[in-house]
């Protein structure tokens, strides 16, 4: 299953949902066509699939890079917020096409970009919550700061990730940073 996923983003990320094909991405996973139909019913199923499978890969890089920071001490809010940060843009710099992915999914799947964004947020708001728990962060964090950090790293992600080559992930979340630095701490 794991060559179709990684097939299915390549074609996708290159065509688009309407332009790839099934025999397309089994070619390019190198599997037979049957082995597709073993695992997914229908392109729509791959697709909804490999959404699910991108936001948990995005998941992963952030709390991958998080939890390097907890080996080295206990890290401050802003330094996990600076490490999510960018983890996603390394992560968005070798897997460019996880945006135009993620944007069709709107109109090919809408619950799975739904659930991709809301997760997401939610993912933000415990750790902003931890961070003001901690005495670090505002007291009055809500939602609405969850998703206004979402939408600065989405868009650096885009600028900085996808389209610009070579981009320098540690001074950009940096930059987020400091932006946050006056913006929700105490």
């Amino acid at each position: 299953m794991r060559k179709l996923l990684d097939a299915a983003a390549v074609e996708f990320g290159e065509k688009g949902f309407h332009a790839a094909s099934i025999s397309s991405i089994t070619q390019r996973a190198a599997v037979a066509l049957g082995t597709f139909y073993t695992y997914f019913d229908s392109k729509d199923a791959l697709f909804q699939a490999l959404v699910q499978d991108m936001s948990a890969q995005v998941k992963s890089s952030a709390a991958a890079g998080i939890a390097q920071l907890h080996d080295a001490g206990e890290p401050s809010a802003l330094d996990v917020e600076q490490s999510a940060l960018a983890s996603f843009l390394a992560f968005a710099s070798e897997h460019k096409e996880i945006y135009r992915i993620i944007d069709e999914s709107e109109f090919v799947d809408p619950a799975a970009y739904k659930a991709h964004y809301e997760s997401t947020a939610a993912r933000i708001l415990e750790r902003l919550q931890a961070g003001a728990d901690k005495g670090e962060l505002r007291d009055d964090l809500e939602e609405a700061h969850a998703w206004a950090v979402m939408g600065m790293n989405v868009f650096l992600g885009l600028r900085y990730a996808v389209w610009a080559e070579g981009a320098d992930e540690s001074k950009v979340s940096q930059l987020a940073r400091s932006i946050l630095e006056r913006g929700i701490t105490k």
